[in-house]
């Protein structure tokens, strides 16, 4: 059984799925609805989440307060642009440079249509961009596609 984790400390045995998102409400919104579909439910994944990039990135590099940790890498990352410190977009290009971590999935999550945005976020390695919804019906839709295809359909790495 998966849930939703509150802190990078806690003792995961199955795998884990980053989120980086500052905004608690944003979060808040894809937390119920992985909730309301049953994911959380359905899955062997945890969820954590991450509110700057700083801090996530520290996290994955296993530096600073987290030189110690033993954890399992991520099998995806779900990122928002705009973050606090280190954006999404440098985080792309760090993930994507590390010969250890290349290969996790990166997905943007962002209410930025901009189309340099879009092509840059590719450019640096990002696997999907997708436009955050704005209505509850939406979230559902886009959540429930973006966890059919990444975990029925498609094969990650870390299956093989």
């Amino acid at each position: 059984m998966s849930k939703l984790i509150n802190s990078p400390w806690e003792d995961v045995t199955n795998p884990v799925i980053i989120a980086i998102e500052d905004s608690d409400e944003d979060f808040y919104v894809f937390s119920r609805t992985i909730q309301k579909l049953g994911i959380l439910e359905r899955s062997a994944y945890n969820f954590l989440r991450f509110q700057d990039g700083d801090d996530f990135l520290d996290y994955l590099f296993r530096q600073g307060e987290y030189e110690d940790l033993k954890a399992p890498l991520p099998v995806m990352i779900l990122l928002d642009l705009n973050l606090p410190s280190t954006d999404g977009r440098e985080i792309i290009g760090q993930v994507k440079q590390s010969a250890v971590h290349q290969m996790i999935p990166i997905v943007v999550m962002t209410t930025s249509n901009s189309p340099q945005d879009i092509e840059g976020c590719y450019r640096k390695g990002a696997n999907t961009y997708m436009l955050k919804p704005i209505g509850t019906l939406e979230m559902q839709e886009k959540i429930q596609t973006l966890f059919h295809y990444w975990f029925s359909t498609a094969i990650l790495p870390s299956h093989v």
